[in-house]
């Protein structure tokens, strides 16, 4: 979080002073944003027009699902003031789904193995203390972690299409990191496992982009584009994706002869787990490499 007393030091630091309006939590900025800098008495601070967020603001509700399960509101961490594990969990589930219409047997089915009804409207009495809800559905202005993660892929793939390279970089960090998370660390739970599964898909997307934006931007960022490639190939081997981006990486870093026994490991592996070849693409840029 950056705050007010966090000064200038160099014209290289990203925030050196919140704006009075808007104390935000910003992540790193390398995209080159020098209009969203202006000088107020003796310190630098960050101008509201112009500064494209890959973080969020004071929101009178945040949510953290992935990694260490965390509520705050106005600034103080509240989730403690939840009933027991039972109501976390009960909240951990209705701010996941609150894009749609939730049944009271499909919390219930949540929360107890036999699906029967352990207690749910003390429960949901108790929570309504501690955070606004309207029936099974959270209101208000709320900030949650999957959200923004789910947010930033998009802006990242967006960039992306459009050439901008620059413009993907920061978002698709701040959905890797999120994403890096497991969600909700320690439980466990039918629901639960589909949510990691979807969380596992959208990283994979937020690696991609990643790697897509470092080949883009180059020079000192191939060597990410390296590492993620290797990472993309280690958590999917059978995602060709992967493979070319680790093979365009390393060409460009002049490995090419490196680039080609990825190729190699890939085919060998298709071949004699799946009967098959890489796909057209794969052996287009195979193709290229051999030129």
């Amino acid at each position: 979080m950056i705050r007010t007393h966090v000064v200038a030091c160099t014209l290289q630091h990203l925030a050196l002073r919140a704006a009075s309006d808007h104390v935000a939590a910003l992540a790193g900025d390398l995209l080159r944003h020098a209009s969203s800098f202006v000088r107020s008495d003796s310190a630098l601070v960050v101008r509201r027009s112009g500064w494209v967020y890959v973080g969020v603001g004071l929101e009178p509700l945040k949510v953290q699902l992935c990694g260490r399960f965390v509520v705050e509101r106005s600034g103080r961490r509240v989730e403690h003031e939840l009933p027991g594990r039972q109501g976390r969990l009960l909240f951990a589930y209705l701010v996941a789904n609150r894009d749609r219409p939730v049944a009271r047997d499909e919390v219930c089915g949540a929360l107890w193995p036999d699906g029967q009804d352990g207690g749910l409207a003390p429960l949901l009495s108790k929570a309504r203390r501690v955070v606004p809800l309207d029936g099974l559905r959270p209101v208000g202005e709320l900030w949650v972690d999957r959200e923004a993660a789910t947010a930033a892929v998009h802006r990242a793939e967006s960039a992306l299409s459009l050439g901008r390279p620059h413009e993907a970089w920061g978002p698709s960090q701040v959905a890797m990191f999120v994403c890096g998370r497991p969600f909700l660390a320690g439980e466990e739970s039918q629901w639960i496992d589909e949510e990691r599964r979807r969380l596992g898909e959208l990283r994979v997307r937020a690696l991609e982009a990643y790697a897509g934006s470092a080949l883009g931007v180059a020079g000192t960022e191939l060597a990410a584009a390296v590492r993620t490639g290797r990472r993309l190939t280690a958590l999917e081997p059978y995602r060709e994706s992967g493979y070319r981006i680790l093979m365009e990486a390393l060409d460009r870093e002049g490995n090419t002869a490196e680039a080609l026994l990825v190729y190699e490991r890939l085919r060998g592996k298709l071949r004699d787990e799946l009967g098959i070849t890489p796909s057209p693409p794969t052996q287009e840029l195979h193709r290229r490499l051999l030129r």
